[in-house]
């Protein structure tokens, strides 16, 4: 490269000596004697000055915001009043400037990104890059990615990419499908995952495998989700869960040390998923801050007020005092989670006033003390079926974090494990048993004769969810090794061999060919990338995402395409009805 380095890595070493620079046009002052120039690359600014005299001062004066540029001369320390960090200390005295790119006039001041419509951010992304603040976030997720693969390299793990273009299978989103012009009428799917090619490697005897795996899931979209997005892959043969999740926490603990100089605590707590939604209300709980849901059900159990009386359920939240709009607001957050209302009272005193004070008076004492509330402080009440009552009540714990900022005061990251999660759960619209993760995972040993009774409801996965701040970073599960019980499953979800077969049929003959036993897990790479930099979606670690309609706005996809590639893959457009 012509230029002498980086603007943020001229040094002592530079100093007094003759460098050149590249780079955009940030910010250009002309005091009419003097033109100031704020030149930008990747690594940071570098203020330069051009001295009337300046054989730089005639190509300089034509240079606007965003135009790019080259600069040589001396560099000098700048006023010591004026000194900042990194090449903010310095400037250089230019005697040469090239124009080597002009620049239209932006569509947004690129100073003022965050305060711009993401709509517009969207449509221009390449100039949204051009932000330092988006380039931090893109520079730590390449350094997370190297983090990972030298690890992973370390610890045996080979790296081995899966098909893009496979067969569509159920696994819980809907499939992109991409018609085949070869075979007219029939489709390839993109995959959700690289489920089934991991296990194959594994009975391959491949023995330790990953990926940084791209992924496509055709569903509904929100902060924390693309329609493509990357996940981190792995899978271990001749494993437990144990060894899964211990090599998981070192993982996990080398990237925070390496790219944030982070140490995490070890080993992570561990909640079974029983205890998150009884004690959180969520299956993937934030746990920088206490807030734990009480259980009062005997305490209305046969009383007079109707609504408790006879619920399942009864949970409770103590938090601080709160407004009456306040409380309306979390009482929105309830009902959009499931709940039918949110029933509240106000401590004064050794008593409970306000929303259904009358109706607790019998038992003001008890729910004081078993919640701890203090004088003036709110209690916030859920009932019903349990799953339903913990759900909205966890949905109103993550608003109340919100709402009093409770989680600043605690751990900036703070991450566990969630277990043993159910088997199977139960589809009211469909009236049948489906999984909970994946059909392939594993059930627990001891859960095995429940396959086929009443009580497989009860039978617990060997599956693992990693929580950071209260998102579902990582997910995975020990993988059913056992043709009769892979069998045993699908008889569970409604799948007859035969169905079985037409789906799977050529994983079941590679599992009936010596397969090890095997477990892995999956990161949310993109997700974890946006807990690690705050940011405040992925879609600001993701160099071209798309927005929260699946729409990329900048170049215009998706979009209609030219009739005669339709004809060529023997599609024809349905009509509006």
């Amino acid at each position: 490269m012509k230029r002498t380095a980086y603007l943020n890595d001229l040094g002592q070493e530079h100093l007094d000596q003759r460098v050149t620079v590249q780079g955009w046009v940030a910010r250009r002052r002309d005091l009419g004697k003097l033109i100031f120039i704020d030149l930008r690359d990747r690594s940071g600014t570098l203020q330069i000055q051009v001295e009337p005299d300046s054989p730089a001062f005639a190509e300089a004066e034509k240079m606007r915001g965003e135009y790019v540029a080259e600069f040589s001369g001396v560099l000098r320390l700048r006023p010591e009043a004026q000194r900042k960090a990194g090449a903010g200390a310095y400037e250089l005295i230019a005697d040469s400037a090239r124009m080597l790119s002009a620049a239209a006039t932006p569509p947004f001041e690129l100073g003022k990104g965050d305060e711009v419509a993401e709509e517009i951010r969207l449509k221009y992304r390449y100039l949204d890059l051009r932000r330092p603040e988006m380039f931090a976030k893109l520079w730590l997720r390449s350094q997370a990615s190297a983090a990972i693969t030298a690890f992973l390299s370390a610890e045996g793990f080979v790296n081995v990419e899966t098909p893009m273009l496979t067969r569509s299978t159920p696994e819980g989103a809907r499939d992109f499908l991409v018609p085949s012009r070869q075979t007219p009428g029939e489709f390839y799917a993109l995959p959700q995952s690289p489920q089934l090619f991991k296990q194959l490697l594994m009975i391959a005897g491949f023995d330790r495998y990953f990926q940084l795996a791209r992924c496509f899931r055709d569903e509904d979209l929100r902060a924390d989700r693309q329609p493509d997005f990357t996940q981190l892959d792995i899978e271990m043969s001749f494993v437990e869960q144990e060894d899964v999740l211990e090599l998981n926490e070192r993982l996990m603990r080398h990237l925070f040390r390496t790219v944030l100089n982070e140490e995490l605590p070890t080993p992570f707590p561990r909640l079974t998923y029983q205890q998150a939604m009884d004690t959180y209300g969520s299956d993937k709980p934030d746990l920088r801050f206490a807030l734990p849901l009480v259980e009062v059900t005997d305490l209305f159990r046969g009383g007079e007020f109707a609504a408790f009386a006879s619920a399942p359920s009864v949970k409770v939240l103590a938090t601080g005092e709160l407004t009456r709009k306040q409380i309306d607001e979390l009482e929105r957050v309830a009902k959009q989670n499931g709940a039918r209302g949110l029933a509240w009272v106000r401590r004064e005193g050794e008593g409970l006033t306000g929303g259904i004070g009358k109706f607790v008076s019998g038992v003001s004492a008890e729910l004081i003390a078993r919640t701890g509330v203090q004088e003036g402080g709110t209690l916030l009440f859920a009932a019903g079926e349990w799953k339903k009552a913990v759900t909205a009540l966890g949905a109103v714990r993550n608003a109340l974090r919100d709402l009093l900022k409770l989680a600043d005061g605690g751990p900036r990251f703070h991450i566990s494990w969630v277990t043993d999660f159910p088997q199977l759960e139960y589809d009211e619209d469909n009236g049948r048993w489906t999984y909970m993760h994946h059909p392939f995972t594993a059930p627990h040993p001891d859960d095995l004769p429940l396959f086929g009774t009443e009580r497989q409801g009860e039978i617990r996965a060997q599956a693992y969810d990693l929580v950071l701040n209260g998102f579902e970073v990582g997910g995975g599960s020990i993988r059913i090794h056992d043709p009769a019980v892979q069998q045993q499953m699908f008889a569970a979800i409604g799948f007859s061999e035969e169905l079985a077969r037409q789906q799977f049929g050529f994983f079941l003959d590679a599992l009936s060919s010596g397969t090890p036993p095997h477990g892995g897990i999956a990161w949310g790479f993109d997700r974890l990338m946006m807990v690690m930099s705050a940011a405040s979606s992925i879609r600001e670690v993701i160099a071209f995402p798309k927005n929260n309609r699946g729409a990329d706005l900048m170049a215009q996809a998706p979009s209609p395409v030219n009739p005669a590639q339709l004809a060529e893959l023997g599609l024809e457009l349905a009509g509006p009805e």
